[in-house]
């Protein structure tokens, strides 16, 4: 019964933290246990106990700090210096500064939300198809999971309780490989379409985009360096980034006023509040799971389909490509990582850091696939495209994607090497 009350309530489009709680506490009273009653409410606050939790709210900050304090528009900028100048200039100029965002914002969503806005009417004025365009944004926005710091391996890493700062250095060469991919894609259709030849900057703007944009480069550098050298944690890296942010924004750029300060506070407290809920319920959630032994009996089903651990993340990867279309990427990742990883470990020896990269940007596929599409769907808000259009020009890059989940679910070292 419980388990058909779980999909029912998914099919229904209730809220997936919901969801989790009320078929949590719907076994609970079928089970008639008083211990795991009474427990309830602990386990769901031990969820959240975590220190690795607070880079989301503050990673979430930062970037609202930078777009209310005109550093977006300065990154974007830069990129044309060293970009701009090829065939098809603007589109490589879309892709590194969603390299850039990247590295900042760590949420593919918002990333797709800030880049139609800003890139999408400004490739269309030099030429560009805007369904093209929209794509290319929303394909930039896949690197927001691999590129660090990632709001997904935060959560992964609380979940599967490994070091977050290794959890970024595992995404690093994987969202080189994937932002050389898109360049690959840019390129042939490039050659194909005969995209408008960029110009390039004379040497004196280029300077002064290169220096303008100089103090908000340091942001991404400072919160990956400061990892890499184990001088700070994720943690710490985000507020420090969230108070060079603001310190950039209100003193050297003077774009954010501190009266708006409030305002950013209040949405990142809702935004962030909205996934820490669904962590904390994820918790109880994947206590019954365990309580029931279902990893092991997955296990023992899967070990009898294949005893190669490549052929298993194959079967992964299809089988979340469908739960990706129907649920949210984050929300999904909480529903799965305990299912999943106990079997990846012990029954395959696959490296929870490789396990991780390939989920999450396996999962982060479905914000841009119907029907849920929430990527797809901002993409087309913000860019007042139809998703149509968007998707008939989004397929080469899905492709490229998906040749990368299969280089990294083959090659475990594309994952490890920085962390060995």
């Amino acid at each position: 019964m419980t388990p058909v009350l779980f999909f029912v309530k998914l099919l229904l489009a209730v809220p997936v933290a919901i969801v989790l709680s009320l078929t949590a506490i719907w076994y609970i009273w079928e089970s008639d246990n008083t211990i795991l009653y009474e427990s309830f409410a602990q386990r769901m606050f031990s969820g959240i106990e975590s220190y690795g939790l607070l880079a989301i709210p503050l990673f979430m900050l930062t970037g609202e700090l930078m777009n209310e304090g005109g550093m977006t528009r300065r990154l974007i900028n830069a990129a044309r210096v060293f970009v701009g100048g090829f065939r098809g200039g603007l589109a490589y100029i879309n892709l590194l500064a969603n390299m850039f965002m990247a590295a900042i914002v760590g949420s593919a969503a918002a990333q797709i939300a800030v880049m139609s806005r800003a890139m999408v009417p400004a490739m269309e004025k030099e030429g560009y198809d805007r369904g093209f365009a929209a794509a290319t944004t929303a394909a930039g926005g896949l690197l927001a999971p691999v590129i660090p710091p990632s709001m997904l391996f935060v959560i992964f890493g609380v979940l599967a309780q490994i070091p977050i700062g290794n959890m970024f250095l595992a995404g690093i060469i994987p969202g080189l490989i994937l932002s050389a991919c898109f360049a690959g894609v840019i390129a042939l259709i490039g050659l194909r379409q005969q995209f408008p030849k960029g110009e390039w900057m004379v040497a004196r703007e280029a300077r002064r985009a290169v220096l303008y944009a100089l103090p908000a480069m340091l942001i991404p550098a400072a919160i990956i360096g400061g990892i890499i050298g184990g001088i700070a944690t994720p943690t710490e890296s985000a507020a420090v980034a969230s108070v060079v942010a603001f310190l950039l924004g209100w003193l050297l750029y003077r774009e954010l006023k501190p009266a708006k300060l409030f305002e950013m506070f209040k949405r990142t407290a809702l935004n962030a509040a909205l996934i820490i809920f669904m962590i904390a319920a994820a918790n109880v959630f994947g206590w019954v799971i365990i309580y029931e032994a279902l990893p092991q009996r997955l296990a023992e089903l899967i070990t009898t389909i294949t005893q190669n651990p490549f052929v298993f993340l194959l079967i992964v990867n299809l089988a979340l490509l469908f739960v990706g279309m129907l649920i949210d990427g984050i929300a999904a990742i909480i529903l799965v990582t305990p299912i999943l990883l106990p079997i990846a470990i012990d029954s395959y020896g696959i490296s929870p850091y490789q396990f991780g990269v390939v989920i999450s940007l396996n999962l982060v596929l479905g914000l841009l696939t119907p029907p849920v599409g929430v990527g797809l769907y901002i993409a087309s808000a913000m860019s007042e495209t139809p998703t149509g259009r968007i998707l008939g020009a989004l397929w080469p890059f899905l492709l490229a994607v998906t040749g990368v989940l299969i280089l990294l679910s083959y090659f475990p070292a594309l994952s490890t090497a920085l962390i060995d």
